[in-house]
């Protein structure tokens, strides 16, 4: 049997990220969101040496074996619990089974584009259907863990432009926590506007942009009543980086050459770094995979940046695109990102409506159903095949972060060719008849040749 440090050995804590202030250190049932001495954002650091303590092997065979388990042990989050949020106690974990989520081969749409092995991460796939949950059943289990140990919070509240309100309603609701989001008032879907007020939360629509809805939560929850759940708190990103180990480990342990993935807030590049690193801490992989950050040409400043080689970064006023989670021209976690990509050899690409729409659309053909988020990523992929950076023997895996059933009226749309600026290369649009058989049968001959 493995031999694996218990939990109650194990400790995790806030310590600032930025250069020369690493000795700040901050419990993670304080309420805190920034470095109280340089205002840097903080991150969570594990004691590394204590899990090393058990071998690559054996951390390998206990994760294995919990593969399969009811909540909260069969959440591909909490089934690292040790890795995550250790001080978190198990009657106060609060999970809907989130993670665990396929890696499925792209087939036939993998060999088309030219690269055969290309595997589809569908984080999309969990209870709110984004891999928001990932990050925020840690973030809520720890603010459940402080209301239990008497620290006083009154809400729980985020900026979104749907998808973190979404997964933020459905924890709290379950939790019993009350929450607070803030959302860009007129400029996301209806399915998602539709689930956080399903669940319970106040609502508040604000005449702006996700970046205006950021800077009010921030001021609103600078006293620490209200408990930020943006993904600036880095309890997030200890969810979300459990996406690179369930990677490697439906890799049969094996890293793959890339891995691509939508960046908007640049929460989820900077979390997928950090899982990658530590496995590599702990022995469990040997080397990282490249990192491709996918944006869209709407909303870019991160590519902007790597033009100019992350010299010089520059907030963008973002603009109307269909990819609306990644509609954000000023990323709180842009050193994050930078610093994984730097790490990774990574690069960052960008796609234009026509091409994050056509790219949804050639995948659906092969028996997926895209949301407009990964329809970046898979357009900024082939983007890359096409510039040869992307290789006919590499293995991809491009991370699907939204169900496409979020997004009905965009897909619709598509198809019936009334997307602005999109030509709808893949349209297949209902066929209209009359009632007859001789109607049917002379459209069959002419679809069906």
């Amino acid at each position: 049997m493995a031999t694996i440090p218990s939990r109650s050995s194990l400790r995790a804590w806030f310590q600032c990220s930025e250069p020369g202030c690493e000795d700040q250190h901050y419990p993670l049932n304080e309420v805190v969101f920034r470095c109280r001495r340089c205002g840097g954002l903080l991150e969570v650091q594990h004691d590394t040496t204590a899990l090393a303590a058990a071998s690559a092997d054996d951390w390998k065979a206990a994760l294995d074996g919990r593969l399969g388990h009811r909540a909260p042990g069969g959440s591909g989050v909490w089934a690292h619990h040790e890795w995550i949020a250790p001080g978190v106690a198990p009657e106060n974990i609060v999970s809907f089974a989130e993670g665990g989520t396929a890696l499925q081969a792209m087939g036939r749409f993998a060999v088309e584009v030219g690269v055969p092995r290309v595997w589809l991460k569908q984080c999309g796939v969990t209870h709110t259907g984004s891999f928001k949950d990932l990050g925020l059943t840690v973030l809520v289990s720890q603010v459940k863990q402080m209301l239990a140990e008497g620290v006083p919070i009154r809400a729980v509240a985020c900026a979104s432009t749907g998808d973190t309100s979404a997964a933020l309603a459905a924890y709290a609701a379950a939790a019993g926590i009350p929450a607070v989001v803030f959302l860009p008032r007129g400029k996301i879907s209806v399915p998602q506007l539709i689930q956080p007020i399903a669940n319970g939360a106040k609502v508040l629509a604000l005449d702006t942009d996700f970046d205006g809805c950021m800077e009010i939560v921030q001021e609103v929850t600078a006293d620490g009543g209200l408990y930020l759940a943006n993904s600036l708190n880095s309890l997030r990103i200890e969810g979300q980086k459990t996406v690179a180990f369930e990677i490697v480990r439906q890799l049969d342990w094996q890293v793959p050459d890339w891995i691509v993935i939508p960046g908007g807030n640049l929460g989820n590049v900077s979390a997928l770094g950090r899982g990658l690193d530590l496995m590599l801490q702990l022995g469990l992989i040997d080397r990282l995979p490249r990192i491709a950050v996918a944006q869209s040409a709407m909303a870019n400043p991160l590519y902007l940046s790597y033009l100019r080689d992350f010299t010089v970064f520059e907030p963008v006023e973002a603009q109307a695109t269909a990819a609306s989670a990644i509609r954000i021209g000023n990323p709180v976690s842009i050193k994050r990102a930078v610093r994984t990509l730097q790490a990774t050899n990574g690069v960052v690409e960008q796609a234009s409506e026509d091409e994050l729409a056509n790219a949804a659309a050639w995948a659906d053909r092969s028996g997926f159903f895209i949301d407009p988020h990964t329809g970046v990523a898979l357009a900024a992929m082939i983007k890359l095949v096409g510039k040869g950076l992307i290789g006919r023997d590499d293995r991809v895996v491009v991370v699907s972060t939204a169900s496409g059933l979020k997004f009905p009226d965009w897909k619709v749309a598509y198809h019936l060719s009334q997307l602005e600026g999109v030509i709808s290369r893949h349209a297949n649009p209902p066929i209209e008849l009359p009632a007859t058989v001789a109607a049917a049968r002379e459209a069959l001959e002419r679809v069906l040749c």
